[in-house]
């Protein structure tokens, strides 16, 4: 019976390897702040419409990704967190999945990607005199990757230009 509990431990410890592997990856993990570049990067304050009968500006990031690693990248998610200047607390975020099946390939780049906040400023202002008001606060955003089951890296940040988007 010892024998078949031997036999029984080394397959589990077989499986629980090659799913390790599965799900990693073989070799080591690509560090997404030299792996990941961001290109096409624009900024501004998209026209979100109307919202209890005023206007609504969000503050809004288009870019895309380039894999510049010598490794697929599975499961691409990106992640915007946006927050006022001169403030540390989140002010609106938006995720997205960048690439899915096979993933972001070696020397591959996403389409467009367009991250907008789920917060902005309201008014009853013209949208345009919106950004000229003196209580106007700008914004920032902080982009972050990953892929698989790494960790969330920060690839970067970006002022968000006080100008008007279309919708």
């Amino acid at each position: 019976m010892t024998w078949l509990y031997t036999l029984l431990h080394r397959a589990l410890l077989f499986l629980f390897a090659a799913a390790c592997a599965a799900l990693t990856g073989c070799g080591p993990s690509v560090d997404l702040t030299r792996g990941l570049t961001i290109e096409a990067v624009s900024t501004g304050w998209l026209d979100a419409g109307l919202v209890g009968g005023q206007n609504k500006l969000v503050p809004t990031v288009s870019l895309k990704l380039k894999n510049v690693s010598d490794r697929p990248l599975p499961a691409l998610q990106v992640n915007a967190v946006f927050r006022r200047v001169g403030e540390d607390d989140e002010f609106g975020s938006r995720f997205l999945t960048a690439a899915t099946g096979d993933g972001l390939a070696s020397s591959a780049t996403t389409d467009t990607l367009v991250l907008k906040s789920n917060l902005g400023y309201t008014s009853s202002d013209p949208r345009d005199e919106m950004l000229k008001n003196s209580e106007f606060v700008d914004a920032k955003v902080d982009v972050f990757a990953k892929y698989g089951s790494t960790q969330w890296t920060r690839v970067g940040e970006y002022r968000i230009d006080r100008r008007l988007l279309a919708r």
